[in-house]
């Protein structure tokens, strides 16, 4: 008996790595639909053959054609690095599921399973990733490296930040934020996922960590990770409740319907806020609702990609 397993009530993913695969496998295989017709894992282009270089990827069916010599480019030689950012906060581990499955999942097994879908495309692409995790500490950091043996040290760590820590602490998001800033020096494409709820704490520190990370010329991608039925919506039934703060244990009772408009107002205004802002500072923003599948998150990465230069 894994007795750390028991205690928490989290055992994460069966198997991310082929979790993963499958998600990217029947998205690949879905985008004859989209205007990603013809996407490869490897070949990017052609390219005209000069003497002297080696002869190893000269495309001898289109010499037979054209009777000149071009050699294949793959996407290797872009070299891109990628740099993935997950928030572990309590807020994150919202809500309380036991056994995460495709069908059952919170804001971290998503943010969790997410990470290893995008890492694998990455991988595809021969590309370089990394990997930061916080907390209250910061918990996790990886430099972005592209070997088999790194990319299964990442998986196993997501798998590992799914297991509910028992810390009754608020995350100060926008520390950590700065601290991987520094911490990633070449241009990078940055993905983030976070739920961005810090309620003790005033937006713009929030927003100026964001700014930072686009220091260096970084590309970054805020997956903006809720669960819209609970947490935008607030479709509770209209009887007395326990709201339960996961992060400090504080807790209010109430009927949800004296609360749902001016909450939902709320929110509402937060998250227009948060876009705003991200269009200002140049950052993607993606809602990425735990409800819904992964296709935008991984559509999001084929479209970024093709703008990293």
């Amino acid at each position: 008996m894994d007795i750390e397993k028991e205690v928490h009530g989290i055992s994460g993913f069966t198997n991310l790595e082929l979790l993963a695969k499958q998600i990217v496998e029947g998205f690949i295989s879905g985008m004859h639909k989209s205007p990603f017709h013809g996407f490869s894992a490897e070949f990017a282009e052609h390219k005209v053959y000069n003497s002297g270089e080696s002869t190893k990827h000269i495309d001898w069916k289109l010499y037979a054609k054209t009777d000149k010599l071009y050699t294949k480019r793959y996407e290797e030689e872009t070299n891109l690095r990628c740099h993935i950012i997950i928030d572990n906060s309590g807020s994150m581990h919202y809500p309380n599921i036991k056994k995460p499955d495709l069908e059952h999942l919170n804001k971290i097994s998503f943010s969790a399973l997410a990470a290893a879908c995008l890492m694998q495309l990455l991988k595809k692409q021969r590309d370089a990733v990394g990997l930061s995790v916080y907390n209250t500490t910061y918990e996790y950091y990886a430099p972005e490296k592209g070997s088999e043996r790194h990319h299964q040290m990442l998986l196993h760590q997501l798998n590992e930040s799914i297991k509910r820590t028992s810390d009754r602490k608020q995350t100060d998001t926008y520390t950590f934020l700065h601290q991987i800033a520094e911490k990633i020096h070449r241009r990078s494409l940055i993905f983030l996922f976070t739920d961005m709820f810090q309620p003790d704490t005033d937006p713009t520190k929030l927003f100026e960590a964001l700014q930072h990370l686009k220091y260096n010329k970084h590309d970054v991608v805020l997956f903006h990770t809720f669960d819209s039925t609970t947490e935008v919506n607030f479709s509770f039934d209209n009887q007395p409740t326990r709201f339960v703060d996961v992060e400090t244990g504080d807790f209010i009772n109430l009927y949800a319907d004296t609360i749902k408009e001016n909450y939902q107002n709320a929110v509402s205004s937060y998250f227009y806020e948060l876009k705003l802002k991200c269009l200002q500072y140049g950052i993607t923003y993606v809602d990425a609702d735990i409800s819904k599948n992964f296709e935008k998150i991984l559509t999001t990465y084929l479209i970024e990609r093709q703008k990293f230069a």
